[in-house]
């Protein structure tokens, strides 16, 4: 009669710790079921009035390459477009964008005010890329390498000490792999 009493609160107990757990963690410390696996099977079209879409074999060419998730309407996206741009530049890495949610007129516009990083732009107007990137907001940033295997995923606004500290190394690793 009494092991009807503990179960229930055993169970209530278990809940409210792994929900406190849970509470506990910042986005980007969740961790991605892609990691190490291939980049999903996908065809974007390009960004309205760019000439270059994305797709999954773009990023199974041999070479490593950062796919940033972005929007017009994000803030935090427009904070690290500086830090992108400065990449882009510097040709160390292939960069590409994936356009999340967005209006057509206003990623083109986006684009257009603060410049185009990407080699290739891909629009999901509908976010099923995203989906099946595992993408849980905008800004997200992955390190796809040669073979197109998804190796690290940065959630958040890309800093240039986060790009520095973490991104770059990983991608001068894998490139040594070549």
């Amino acid at each position: 009669m009494r092991l009807g009493y503990v179960i229930p609160f055993v169970l209530f107990f278990a809940l409210a710790v792994a929900l406190y757990v849970g509470l506990g963690l910042k986005p980007r410390d969740i961790p991605s079921a892609l990691i190490d696996k291939p980049v999903p099977e996908f065809n974007l079209p390009p960004v309205k009035d760019h000439d270059k879409g994305l797709k999954t074999a773009d990023l199974k060419n041999g070479e490593v390459s950062l796919v940033n998730v972005f929007a017009s309407w994000c803030g935090p996206c427009r904070v690290e477009h500086p830090v992108f741009m400065a990449l882009s530049k510097t040709g160390e890495v292939a960069l590409h964008g994936i356009n999340y949610k967005d209006d057509p007129d206003n990623a083109s516009n986006w684009l257009a005010r603060y410049g185009n990083p990407y080699t290739r732009a891909g629009a999901d107007r509908n976010g099923r890329v995203g989906i099946d990137w595992g993408v849980y907001g905008v800004p997200e940033t992955f390190v796809v390498d040669q073979g197109g295997r998804i190796r690290y995923k940065h959630v958040g606004v890309m800093t240039q000490e986060i790009l520095d500290k973490r991104i770059m190394p990983l991608v001068r690793k894998l490139k040594s792999k070549q």
